[in-house]
């Protein structure tokens, strides 16, 4: 597995330079372009990594999952009357079809307007409570998020910000928008490295085993519910192409990650901040099509 990591990360590396660091929020701007670094963690404990596997950047709609998550389990899947369960064609920043009369609800938890309609359904401090979900489940009590990057996203964010207030006024988000946008530019600051990710990702491959308390939902029904919409929505709306080509259950954030979750064998985190049209890793997206045809990993 080692040898196969560096074969896939190098044969990929030069398919960053296709690609441009997300700098709409300036903060990630700063991102090196030349990191890049993977991680497998095993359901079984072993874990595999290569290249800057270790180097922190904000999670930012990675994020996204384990808030999922934590809505899930507060309300049960009462969720999905505020936000669908589909796939879609339109950008994950898209606003437009939130204001046609026939259109009650975002089409999915993974775009930014369904996303910030999950975030506002997580009781009590959301953006905290996603934290320490997220360092439970990698045990790694160290993370933390980025001041720079949460006040850059709050001072930036003004489509996020129509979005959450165009959900307000047609009674999709419940509360004070401004209040669930804190929150949501919190949790996208969460510093990660890639394996984080990984024990992210195996966490869902392992049926989301090991919790506590799993509250309103039962354990497989949110294992099913997360998988499911990744697979349907985790690279937004290229997530059919990417479906038939890698076949994993993925989600990717601008910050140059992406995490998987392979059902009962593995979860794989990868970091390289270079991104194609649709906001994701172009290496990342890359070294996920050699890994899923070396190791067989398609659910297809």
């Amino acid at each position: 597995m080692q040898k196969i990591l560096g074969e896939v990360l190098e044969e990929n590396r030069e398919l960053a330079k296709k690609g441009r660091v997300a700098s709409y929020i300036p903060a990630l701007a700063k991102a090196n372009p030349d990191h890049l670094g993977i991680c497998i963690a095993e359901i079984d404990g072993n874990t595999y990594k290569a290249g800057d596997c270790d180097v922190k950047f904000t999670i930012q709609s990675i994020s996204k999952v384990i808030a999922l998550m934590l809505a899930l389990m507060d309300n049960g899947e009462k969720v999905f009357e505020k936000v669908g369960r589909e796939g879609t064609e339109d950008p994950f920043n898209t606003l437009y079809k939130l204001d046609l009369p026939y259109i009650d609800k975002p089409a999915n938890p993974m775009i930014n307007a369904g996303a910030i309609a999950t975030t506002a359904q997580i009781k009590g401090d959301k953006a905290g409570r996603i934290l320490e979900l997220i360092r439970n489940i990698t045990g790694n009590s160290s993370i933390d998020y980025s001041r720079e990057v949460y006040l850059s996203e709050k001072e930036t964010g003004e489509k996020n910000k129509a979005i959450a207030h165009l959900m307000k006024a047609r009674g999709i988000l419940e509360g004070d928008p401004e209040e669930a946008l804190d929150h949501y530019f919190k949790q996208c600051s969460i510093e990660v490295t890639a394996c984080d990710l990984a024990k992210l990702g195996a966490f869902l491959a392992n049926g989301c085993k090991g919790l506590p308390s799993y509250g309103k939902i039962d354990r497989k029904t949110l294992s099913r519910n997360l998988l499911a919409i990744m697979t349907i929505g985790g690279m937004y709306n290229v997530s059919g192409a990417y479906a038939a080509e890698v076949g994993v259950p993925s989600k990717s954030g601008v910050g140059g990650g992406i995490m998987a979750a392979v059902s009962g064998r593995m979860g794989i985190g990868i970091f390289s901040p270079p991104l194609d049209e649709n906001g994701h890793s172009v290496a990342g997206y890359g070294i996920m099509k050699s890994l899923s045809y070396r190791l067989d990993l398609s659910i297809f």
